[in-house]
């Protein structure tokens, strides 16, 4: 079935984190742009937190002093909050979309297009995040993964929360293996602050988009070892590098890694203090445990989860990502932190030469 040419009618955004709460603003500032007779729901886990969100208009947790949109709704019932939903939206962190996208697989109507925002590779399965949704409601539907697949797409991009939140201006791409489904999505999240593109190539969006966290938990790791900006370029720039051949193996495009969700998120991510990611390796280049420092941050670092996963997805495919293993090595404390940087850049002399 096209979805509806006019757009949704309704739209569910699941995860009330700071990147969930964020994107239910935008969408309902897209609707008031367009003119468009839209419902937007931001439905999450806690009633209390929920109907204070409601009652006051703020999620302070995640997004403080942002006011949110009179006709945004709220809700902390499945059901309730996916009736009706021709879209629905998956804010929710990478390790925990299986097990959350389950319990509401059933409330799913079964036309829906579905929308991830999770950047990150599953522990133990290696899979992106488009892959476990369509797997997820697969297992709980009629309808088959390859169906779901044609259904799911992925957002990515240079997304700090915050600053979309202030409404700064701020570029993204929505991926869908059809066009016209990512055209369908982007033209609904299109407000007067946030201009999505569309590709078709979902592989080299999400890679882009998860990597980059890993390569930003580096660059931050340099920042709290106190390296200067040398050494934080030589990691972005050599870190796209790898992000680029694992995409490339697994049937990315090139063009796509030097786009908005490859060389512009990873640039957002390693640049700003906004970023978990960026925060968490700082505090590793500081001396904190990683016991320490998942501690001290309250939102995920997904980077933190999926590095593992990406090392073991790279190796299996034969890619080197002497950055990617470095990082694991701090996180598995098999390598101290100080011994960090002989380990960046790898060892082998080779041409730079016109690809990655």
């Amino acid at each position: 079935m096209t979805p509806d040419p006019n757009g949704p009618r309704k739209v569910t955004v699941l995860g009330a984190g700071s990147w969930g709460t964020t994107f239910a603003k935008v969408l309902a500032d897209a609707a008031a742009d367009a003119g468009a007779q839209r419902t937007v729901c931001l439905w999450g886990r806690d009633p209390e937190s929920m109907q204070r969100i409601a009652r006051e208009h703020r999620n302070d947790r995640y997004v403080p002093e942002i006011e949110l949109p009179e006709t945004l709704e709220y809700s902390s019932d499945l059901r309730s909050a996916l009736a009706g939903a021709d879209l629905v939206v998956a804010a929710i962190p990478a390790q925990s979309l299986r097990a959350q996208l389950g319990a509401a697989a059933s409330y799913v109507e079964p036309e829906a297009v579905i929308l991830s925002l999770a950047k990150g590779l599953e522990s133990g399965t290696g899979l992106r995040m488009t892959q476990v949704i369509a797997q997820v409601l697969a297992e709980h539907t009629q309808r088959t993964t390859e169906e779901w697949a044609r259904r799911t797409c992925v957002l990515s991009g240079p997304n700090l929360a915050m600053e979309i939140a202030r409404e700064e201006p701020t570029a993204s791409v929505v991926a869908a293996t059809a066009h016209d489904t990512a055209a369908w999505v982007a033209r609904c999240c299109a407000a007067p602050y946030f201009r999505p593109y569309t590709n078709t190539d979902v592989i080299g969006t999400e890679i882009g988009g998860l990597v980059k966290n890993v390569i930003a938990l580096c660059v931050g790791i340099c920042d709290g070892r106190g390296y200067g900006d040398n050494s934080k370029a030589s990691v972005m720039t050599r870190g796209l590098a790898e992000t680029t051949r694992l995409a490339l193996a697994l049937g990315g495009d090139l063009t796509t890694l030097s786009g908005l969700s490859g060389m512009g998120d990873l640039v957002a991510t390693c640049s700003s203090s906004l970023s978990r990611n960026h925060t968490a390796g700082r505090l590793l280049g500081a001396g904190l445990s990683l016991e320490q420092v998942q501690d001290a941050m309250t939102q995920t670092a997904e980077g933190i989860k999926s590095a593992p996963a990406v090392l073991a997805l790279a190796r299996h495919h034969g890619v080197d990502m002497p950055i990617t293993e470095a990082v694991v090595s701090v996180l598995r404390n098999d390598v101290p932190v100080h011994e960090l940087a002989p380990r960046l850049l790898g060892r082998d002399l080779k041409s730079e030469g016109n690809s990655a």
